[in-house]
């Protein structure tokens, strides 16, 4: 009896909603996007791939581009169609055939033979992690409460950290090995992952958003009770649907919609920050980070793999505390003073290769700490962020593809960055830091004068905070302030050319019949009071 009044006091541990567990799942996406990102770049500098496709035993610097960067011209295509397709087949189904695709493309690269065949394989992953991407995001945002859609949304930038710290030392372990299976394990890896998302997706429930706008309104409730969502946060989301409920367009009819009058600054600001995202150069760090380490004085080939690897976990570990509190800080916020940090130190960095202040042991020991600096700044600020806001300043009708083509913007630009980051480098070791610092510290400028804060908002409150853009409203704020007397302050009136001055403090009427002619604020006289005349 005793054991069992202990164990009836004990507090029982909450039980996590469904639609958490889902969105964990579909994050799986973000995990191989991010495993290819932290591996590729290490696969192309083994002593075993530069052998087995270059006969000069180097790999040209636009090579390497290309082998690194092709993956993003197909799977920025492939994200132009990754919104239409999703609100046609549903987000679910989309991320299924995304990664299959992906996977298909990777077993090929995992078994190329020729540079022609590795090629192909790049190609063919990258329509799939085009496809599965873009819908990942989206159903993570759409399952999820309005009181948890950033700890959701930023989901999937925690697994794609994992996946590029993991791609770091699973390259670290592999590139001891003698044989080719050095670099193919990697790309294998990441067919059996993205074959595991392709197989679970399709028994996930829909995205109940998604079942109300195709015009599924009772299997939309069943989906908010599967998920776990209460009914007061259901119908709050079901209200917001339901205003924002349009018929169902063409595809090109429905691009028209994100870029009329109501959506297109949305839509605009939403691009913009997706593709200055990677003009900060983030992903010219991930790609190449054992060649920047290399080229900070990290000589030895495991020295700049551990260094990257470093980064990697410093990655993960800033992107769980953020998530932590990713519905707690603000999207303005994050986004204006996170640019600050990663502008500021990419421009010094590129100030300590200009000055040639690098080539002293302290000079290269400060790049590599600006680095990791530039690294948490970006991952608990821009990594998670740029994409919620993306997605969730958009209405319903065009989220969809407001969000995919923000993500062709992000690979367009990810694609620029990492084909030209090698040349860039091999001509000038400062350029690329100071290119990547202005856009950045132009990003951040262009938040603080046109970024609404959309935190916990509904679509109504978004809808509101658009009408007005930041810089106007504070210019109108300062002007209200100007113009309105402060306390103390008395107000001077004339009431004719011959008669003398009548002082009418604030708030009070001034008498019938008399012509105002000139306001001059003077300071309260203390020791006749202000309604005394003014002599």
């Amino acid at each position: 009896m005793q054991r069992l009044h202990a164990s009836a006091r004990l507090p029982k541990a909450p039980r996590i909603p469904n639609f958490v567990w889902c969105a964990i799942f579909t994050a799986i996406g973000g995990f191989v996007f991010g495993f290819d990102t932290g591996s590729i770049g290490s696969i192309t500098t083994m002593p075993q791939f530069v052998s087995r496709f270059s006969k000069s035993g180097v790999l040209s610097a636009t090579i390497q581009g290309l082998i690194v960067s092709i993956i993003l011209i197909t799977a920025s295509m492939a994200s132009l169609v990754s919104g239409p397709l999703s609100d046609r087949i549903s987000r679910t189904r989309t991320i299924s055939l995304g990664a299959i695709i992906f996977a298909g493309g990777s077993a090929i690269s995992c078994a190329s033979r020729t540079l022609a065949m590795l090629f192909v394989g790049r190609c063919l992953a990258g329509i799939g992690e085009g496809l599965f991407l873009s819908a990942v995001t989206v159903y993570a945002v759409e399952i999820a409460p309005a009181s948890a859609r950033g700890r959701l949304g930023s989901m999937v930038q925690l697994l794609c950290t994992m996946g590029i710290a993991s791609g770091y030392f699973i390259c670290y372990g592999t590139v001891r090995i003698p044989t080719s299976l050095s670099w193919r394990f990697p790309f294998g890896l990441q067919a059996v992952v993205s074959t595991a998302l392709a197989v679970g997706s399709p028994f996930l429930p829909h995205s109940p958003r998604w079942l109300r706008h195709v015009g599924r309104a009772a299997d939309a409730d069943a989906a908010w009770a599967t998920l776990g969502v209460g009914s007061a946060d259901a119908q709050k989301t079901e209200e917001n649907a339901s205003r924002d409920a349009t018929q169902r367009l063409s595809w090109w009819l429905e691009a028209q919609q994100l870029w009329k009058e109501g959506v297109r600054a949305r839509t605009a600001l939403g691009v913009f920050l997706m593709g200055m995202q990677q003009a900060s150069g983030i992903d010219g760090v991930l790609y190449y980070a054992p060649v920047l380490f290399a080229q900070a004085g990290l000589s030895a080939s495991t020295a700049s793999f551990v260094a990257s690897g470093v980064s990697g976990l410093i990655n993960v570990i800033c992107t769980i505390i953020v998530q932590i509190f990713a519905d707690d800080w603000g999207r303005r916020p994050s986004m204006i003073f996170g640019g600050a940090v990663i502008g500021l130190s990419m421009v010094s960095i590129g100030s300590l290769y200009a000055s040639q202040a690098s080539d002293t042991p302290a000079g290269r020991w400060a790049i590599i700490v600006l680095i990791y600096i530039f690294v948490v700044g970006f991952c608990a600020s821009w990594a998670i962020v740029t994409r919620i806001i993306c997605s969730e300043i958009q209405p319903m009708r065009t989220r969809a593809a407001a969000t995919s083509l923000g993500q062709c913007a992000n690979w367009v630009v990810n694609w620029i960055i990492a084909f030209t980051t090698p040349m860039f480098l091999a001509r000038t070791s400062s350029g690329p830091y100071f290119l990547f610092g202005s856009c950045s510290l132009v990003t951040t400028l262009v938040c603080l004068a046109f970024q609404p804060e959309t935190r916990g908002a509904t679509l109504e409150e978004v809808d509101k905070a658009f009408e007005v853009a930041p810089w106007k409203a504070a210019l109108k704020r300062r002007r209200e302030r100007s113009s309105s007397p402060a306390p103390g302050i008395v107000e001077e009136y004339e009431l004719s050319p011959r008669s003398r001055p009548q002082t009418i403090m604030p708030g009070h009427d001034i008498d019938e019949n008399v012509e105002e002619m000139d306001v001059i604020r003077l300071p309260e006289v203390s020791f006749g009071g202000p309604w005394h005349w003014v002599r």
